[in-house]
């Protein structure tokens, strides 16, 4: 990787294990074994890291959450689709959490931010459509909107909940795969008869992840 990729994988570890606001751009610097100044050459400051990483949060959800067009919907569709979510909410814990400090402190990644909520909105409600014209869910047109804003509102506030939680204000891959079920079980009334059993079989799937035994992440959001 080039030192500037190296710079936002290192924060981007950092921040998920230790909590944003407890890493400095001096900490960054000496995990990678780098000068502040070699650091400085690539960001100007730590907003400038977080700014970067939001476009790679950004760039993730483009590229794995687009309504499927081609052939059914299957079982490992639905199931790929929300192993792309779990993977999101892990990847970027950090800006989950710490979502309403950030925007707050700056007003440009504030803006990007709204901007992208207004194409992830139609991007969700495209999502559930597909999911109605493949006959796997039955929905009023009328109610796509709100349920997507629904599902996307515990989404984004589920790592936020259950780091309070925690005994140790940590998340872990275990409470992600809970959001997942959460989600799951927002949908259950809307699946269709025939799709009832895949849903089942996603169920017990997520509910062994989710009840697995819990392990630490090392700093880089891997597991031991």
């Amino acid at each position: 990787m080039k030192t500037k990729d190296k710079i936002i994988h290192a924060a981007l570890g950092l921040f998920n294990e230790c909590g944003e606001r407890n890493v400095t751009t001096n900490h960054i610097a000496a995990h990678l074994g780098i000068s502040p100044g070699n650091l400085y050459y690539h960001f100007r400051n730590k907003e400038d890291i977080i700014d970067s990483i939001f476009d790679q949060y950004v760039n993730y959800l483009a590229d794995n959450f687009q309504p499927h067009s081609e052939g059914d919907v299957t079982l490992e569709v639905m199931m790929r689709y929300l192993d792309s979510m779990f993977e999101t909410m892990w990847r970027f814990r950090f800006l989950y959490y710490s979502l309403p400090s950030l925007l707050s402190r700056d007003p440009n990644l504030h803006k990007k931010y709204l901007k992208f909520q207004e194409i992830s909105a139609q991007r969700e409600v495209d999502l559930l459509f597909s999911l109605q014209k493949n006959n796997v869910v039955n929905i009023q047109m009328e109610d796509l909107d709100e349920l997507a804003n629904s599902i996307k509102v515990v989404l984004v506030s589920w790592v936020s909940y259950r780091t309070t939680i925690s005994k140790d204000a940590k998340v872990y891959k275990t409470d992600i795969y809970r959001g997942i079920l959460k989600t799951l079980f927002m949908m259950k009334p809307y699946f269709t008869e025939q799709a009832l059993v895949d849903y089942q079989h996603m169920r017990e799937y997520y509910l062994r992840l989710a009840t697995a035994e819990t392990v630490v992440p090392d700093i880089n959001g891997e597991l031991f």
